[in-house]
């Protein structure tokens, strides 16, 4: 049974943003495994910082990057979730695997000799009129080992990648020559033995860094595609302001034209493009519902939740649940 066909109502009715008790499916993750420090600052609003500034807060360091948060949020619903990376060899490399292991993460990691392992820091400040959640700064460094992932590390995976049921991948591999020829191949290899491809286009200014004709390959190779609704439209070269769903649904045709290869869209929107989404596959399923994310709901891995909820759903409404 396909979910054209079927009332599955929405993933986040069910299965929830809470993971399942009853796990299912295979999902393989692949992406950046980085260091990240993370830190909220409530009493305090970038815009006033005028001068140097030392401010206490909660402040914390953990294994993020995209394949590990998706793929944390992943093991509240998938039987078995690897994630393929290529790492640093430095005093973090045993602190990654640790958490891989703590997490009952398959690891697939390849190992950079001599490289060290990319650092991110993420501050928000405090809310303010209009942004209730604040405003985040990323500071994420360019030259990290996953960029270096590379066509041989996807083959020596090879097997992993068949026998998931979807391989996750995301726009940042794009960034580099290496990883976008190896991202291909993951995909390639991916379709050739019948294991889903999702993408999440990333990052949401993807449209400054590279040119439409650099990313659209990829989303044709997709069954699944994640995406703000403004990143979508800017890349393709339409408006970008999206305030709800009927500027959403104005740029399904630009996507249909765009995709040929008709991938479920998961188009997110609302006031910071989070609020609402909209699930869309040509000659079919039209289905809009609120997230759940709202004032009150921490945003740092609400995505990876929500993402990880939908693949779940999808996966199985196509296996008739």
């Amino acid at each position: 049974m396909d979910i054209l066909d079927t009332p599955a109502g929405s993933p986040v009715e069910w299965p929830g943003l809470d993971g399942v008790a009853a796990r299912r499916f295979r999902l393989l993750a692949v992406g950046d495994v980085r260091i990240e420090v993370r830190a909220t600052l409530p009493g305090l609003r970038f815009a006033e910082v005028t001068a140097d500034r030392l401010a206490y807060a909660p402040a914390r360091a953990l294994v993020a990057g995209t394949a590990v948060n998706l793929a944390r949020a992943a093991a509240g619903y998938f039987r078995r979730v690897g994630v393929l990376a290529r790492v640093g060899d430095d005093d973090y490399t045993p602190v990654i695997r640790r958490e891989l292991r703590r997490l009952g993460l398959r690891d697939l990691l390849r190992v950079e000799r001599g490289a060290a392992n990319g650092v991110t820091v993420m501050l928000r400040d405090g809310a303010a009129p209009g942004r209730p959640h604040g405003v985040r700064l990323l500071v994420a460094e360019d030259d990290t080992p996953n960029r270096l992932l590379s066509e041989r590390d996807v083959r020596g995976a090879a097997g992993e990648i068949r026998r998931a049921d979807v391989l996750v991948a995301d726009g940042y591999a794009l960034l580099s020559p290496v990883s976008r020829a190896a991202l291909a191949r993951a995909a390639e290899t991916a379709r050739a033995a019948g294991t889903l491809v999702a993408f999440d286009l990333v990052p949401h200014d993807i449209d400054a860094r590279l040119p439409a004709a650099a990313v659209l390959p990829l989303l044709r190779l997709a069954d699944v595609v994640f995406t703000e609704a403004p990143t979508a439209a800017r890349l393709l070269g339409r408006p970008a302001a999206m305030p709800g769903g009927a500027e959403v649904r104005g740029l399904l045709p630009a996507l249909d034209a765009a995709v040929p290869g008709r991938p479920l869209w998961l188009l997110r929107f609302g006031a910071s493009s989070l609020e609402r989404s909209l699930a869309y596959q040509r000659d079919g399923l039209l289905l809009e519902y609120a997230t759940g994310y709202g004032e009150g709901v921490e945003r740092a891995g609400f995505g990876d939740r929500l993402a990880a909820g939908e693949l779940f759903w999808w996966l199985a409404s196509r296996s008739g649940r």
